[in-house]
C-alpha cells in the first residue's frame, strides 16, 4: 500500500513536521550512532502508523504539536520492532536497502532497536500528560508479548486460526490501533469516540497482517522491497497455511507438513499447494471482512477530507502489493 499522496494530502505538512520530530530525537554526539540512524531512514516507507495517528486526530479536530511528538514516537516504536524483526527473521532486505544486522551485525541491530525505543519514551516524557505514556508503554508490551507468543509457536503446525488471530492482534494491530485512539484522544474526542477509533486500528492492522503474510508466501521479492519467505523458514505458521493444512486431503497435508518442517521450504510448490485449497482466497477474503468492520466503525465520525482517507486506506489494505 504506496503512501499515496491524496491519502496523506490532508496531512501533509504535519508529517514532513514529523519527520523532522524524529531527526532531532536521534541526533547524537557520536558520528558511528548518527550514522546508523541516518541508514533508518530508508526504512520509513509508508509512514502507516504516523499518518493513521495524524489522520485521527484531523477527522476529530486539528493536529496539535503533541500529535506531532506523538507520531513520531510511535514511528521510533515500530521502526525499533523492525530492527529487532529483521535480527529475528535473518532478513538482508529491508525497503529495498541491506538491513542493519546485515550491514552491521546482529550486536549493533539489537542495540540500536533498544536506542530507538529508549528515545520514543524519552520523548514520551516530554508531553504534559502521563496519558500517552501509560498507554504507548502498555502497547509496546503488548508488542512484545505477541512476537513472544509467535516464537513459542514456530514449528506447531496445530497452530490455530484462533492462535494466529490472537498473536497478530498483539504484535501488528495493537500498535495501530493505540495510533489512532492517541490521535483522537489528543484532539479532545470523547472516550467513546477515542474507543470506536481504536477498533478501527485494531481491524485495520488485522487485515494489513492478513496480507502482508499472504505476500510472505505469495509477493515479489523485487515489489515488495524486502526479504520474501521469512514465515516459512522461520516455521511460523500464517492463516493460508493454517487453513490448508485443516482444509487439504490427507496427502495433500502430508506433502505440505513435509514441506514446512524442511529448512528450505520451496515457496513455489507451497503456492501451488495454497491455490489447489484455495487457501490464499480464503485468507484474503478474511482480510476484506476486517476491512469492512474498520470501515463500518468510521461511521462515528463527522464528514470530512481525513475521514475520507482513512476510509480509503482501509480499503487500500487487502488490495496491496507491497
Amino acid at each position: 500500500m504506496p503512501a499515496s499522496s491524496s491519502l496523506y494530502e490532508p496531512i501533509a505538512t504535519d508529517l514532513e513536521k514529523v519527520c523532522a520530530v524524529f531527526d532531532d530525537e536521534l541526533f547524537s554526539d557520536l558520528p558511528i550512532v548518527n550514522e546508523l540512524c541516518a541508514h533508518l531512514r530508508h526504512y520509513r516507507g509508508k509512514m502507516l502508523r504516523p499518518g493513521l495517528l495524524l489522520l485521527s486526530a484531523r477527522a476529530c479536530g486539528k493536529v496539535t504539536d503533541e500529535h506531532l511528538a506523538l507520531a513520531a514516537i510511535v514511528e521510533l516504536i515500530h521502526m525499533a520492532t523492525l530492527v529487532h524483526d529483521d535480527v529475528l527473521d535473518e532478513a538482508d532486505v529491508r525497503r529495498r536497502g541491506p538491513t542493519i544486522h546485515r550491514l552491521e551485525g546482529n550486536e549493533a541491530a539489537v542495540l540500536l532497536g533498544d536506542y530507538l525505543f529508549s528515545h520514543a519514551f524519552h520523548l514520551c516524557s516530554s508531553l504534559d500528560s502521563q496519558y500517552a505514556s501509560r498507554i504507548l508503554g502498555a502497547t509496546t508490551n503488548t508488542v512484545c508479548e505477541g512476537e513472544l507468543h509467535q516464537v513459542h509457536h514456530r514449528g506447531d503446525l496445530n497452530l490455530s486460526q484462533e492462535q494466529y488471530l490472537e498473536i497478530i492482534t498483539r504484535k501488528t494491530a495493537s500498535l495501530i490501533g493505540t495510533c489512532c485512539r492517541v490521535g483522537a484522544h489528543f484532539a479532545g474526542a470523547d472516550e467513546r469516540v477515542a474507543a470506536t477509533l481504536e477498533q478501527y486500528g485494531l481491524s485495520f492492522g488485522i487485515a494489513f497482517q492478513i496480507t502482508d503474510d499472504v505476500l510472505d508466501i505469495t509477493g515479489n521479492e523485487d515489489r515488495m522491497g524486502k526479504s520474501l519467505g521469512r514465515d516459512l523458514q522461520k516455521r511460523k505458521l500464517t492463516l493460508p497455511l493454517i487453513h490448508s493444512l485443516a482444509k487439504s486431503p490427507p496427502e495433500t497435508q502430508r506433502r505440505l507438513r513435509k514441506l514446512l518442517t524442511t529448512e528450505e521450504p520451496d515457496r513455489s510448490t507451497v503456492c501451488q499447494i495454497l491455490g489447489e485449497t484455495d487457501s490464499v482466497s480464503f485468507a484474503l477474503a478474511t482480510a476484506r471482512k476486517y476491512v469492512e468492520t474498520a470501515t463500518t466503525a468510521l461511521e462515528v465520525l463527522p464528514p470530512s477530507d481525513a475521514r475520507d482517507a482513512l476510509r480509503r486506506m482501509a480499503t487500500l489494505v487487502s488490495e496491496r502489493e507491497q
